[in-house]
C-alpha cells in the first residue's frame, strides 16, 4: 500500500483505517488477530469493534458463546445474528433460556438479533432480551406458545420490526398474536405457508399502525393480501410481495393510498391475468407520496415495459431487474 507515493505496511496505518478493515473479518479471525501484537489487540479490544457481530459462519458450541459474551461483547453489542443446530441432531447444543436472558442482561444495547436456523421450541418469548427493536428468524422453530394472543403484553415492549422467513409452524394463531406488541411498524412473512387469507386479513384489521408489510413466497394471492391491506393499512408506507395472484383489479385496490412510498413487486411466477405495464402505471399514478416502484424478476427489464413505467413516473425512481440469486429460494 503507498501513502504520499511511500511504501507503508499495516503497521504504518492509523488505528481508525485498521478498525475498518478488521470489521470485515469474521470474528474468529478477529480474536486471531489479537494475538499479533499489542497494539492489534488493544483495536480488538476496541468496543466499536463489537457493535455488529456475525456468528452464522460458525456451529457455535455454547461454552464459546458465553466467552464471547463475557469477554467481548457485552454493553458494546448493537446487533447480533446467531446460528443454531436446528439440523445438527438431537444431540447438537440448542439455544437456551439462559443465554438468551443473559443477553438480555449483559447486552443493553442490544437492538437487533436474527437467529437463523435455530430450535427456540423450548425458549419462552419472554427470555429474550427487552431491548430489542428488531428480531429475525429464519428457517426456526417456535412452539406453539409463542407469539399466542393474550400472553405477557410486557414482554419484547420496543419491538418496532419482525421477519418470519421460514417458520414452519407460524400460523394464524401466531399472526393474530402480533397485535399485542403496540410499538410494532414492519412485518416481514416469507414462506409462512400456514398463514391464510382469512387470517391476514383479521390480524390487519388490529394492527393498522402497520408501516411496512411483506409477504415473500407464501400461498397467500396477492390480490387477496392487497385487498386486506387497502381495507386495514390506510398508513402503510412499503409493501413488497410477489406477484402471484396478482391481477389488474387487485392491484387498483391501492389506487388513492395517501401514505404509499415504496411498492415492490416480485417474480417471476406471472400469470395471464399479471397486470400490464400501463395498467401498473394507471395504478401508481393515483398514488400521491409514491417514490419507489421496484420490479424484480418480471422479464421487463431493458424491455418497452421498463421505458412505459420511467416515462409516465418522472417523480419516482423506478427499478426493473433480474431477481437477485438470494431471492429465487422464496419460489423454490
Amino acid at each position: 500500500m503507498r501513502i504520499g507515493g511511500i511504501m507503508a505496511t499495516l503497521t504504518d496505518l492509523p488505528d481508525s483505517v485498521l478498525l475498518e478493515i478488521f470489521s470485515y473479518l469474521p470474528v474468529r479471525d478477529r480474536i486471531r488477530l489479537s494475538r499479533v501484537c499489542h497494539r492489534w489487540k488493544r483495536l480488538v479490544d476496541d468496543r466499536w469493534l463489537w457493535r455488529h457481530v456475525d456468528l452464522t459462519l460458525y456451529k457455535m458450541r455454547p461454552k464459546v458463546m458465553w466467552h464471547l459474551l463475557r469477554r467481548y461483547m457485552a454493553s458494546r453489542l448493537h446487533s447480533l445474528r446467531l446460528g443454531g443446530f436446528l439440523f445438527s441432531g438431537s444431540q447438537a447444543p440448542q439455544l437456551s433460556p439462559a443465554l438468551m436472558r443473559a443477553l438480555g442482561q449483559k447486552c443493553p444495547n442490544l437492538k437487533r438479533l436474527c437467529l437463523h436456523v435455530a430450535d427456540l421450541s423450548m425458549v419462552p418469548i419472554s427470555s429474550l432480551p427487552s431491548t430489542l427493536r428488531i428480531l429475525e428468524l429464519h428457517s426456526c422453530e417456535i412452539s406453539m406458545a409463542w407469539l399466542l394472543k393474550g400472553q405477557d403484553p410486557t414482554v419484547l415492549p420496543q419491538l418496532e420490526c419482525i421477519v418470519l422467513d421460514r417458520v414452519p409452524a407460524f400460523r394464524d394463531e401466531h399472526l393474530q398474536g402480533l397485535t399485542r406488541f403496540r410499538a410494532l411498524r414492519s412485518l416481514v412473512l416469507g414462506g409462512t405457508y400456514r398463514v391464510t387469507e382469512t387470517g391476514l386479513d383479521a390480524s390487519l384489521q388490529e394492527l393498522t399502525y402497520l408501516q411496512r408489510l411483506e409477504v415473500l413466497g407464501c400461498t397467500l394471492s396477492a390480490d387477496s393480501t392487497l385487498l386486506a391491506v387497502s381495507r386495514h393499512l390506510r398508513d402503510v408506507r412499503k409493501i413488497r410481495l410477489t406477484v402471484r395472484g396478482l391481477s389488474a383489479p387487485g392491484l387498483s385496490v391501492l389506487e388513492g393510498m395517501p401514505l404509499l412510498e415504496n411498492l415492490c413487486l416480485l417474480g417471476p411466477l406471472i400469470t395471464p391475468e399479471m397486470p400490464s405495464p400501463a395498467e401498473i402505471l394507471s395504478s401508481c399514478l393515483t398514488m400521491p407520496k409514491l417514490r419507489v416502484l421496484e420490479l424484480q424478476g418480471l422479464g421487463w427489464e431493458g424491455q418497452e415495459a421498463e421505458r412505459i413505467l420511467c416515462k409516465g413516473l418522472p417523480h419516482c425512481l423506478v427499478i426493473v431487474r433480474a431477481c437477485p440469486k438470494e431471492s429465487m429460494d422464496w419460489w423454490m
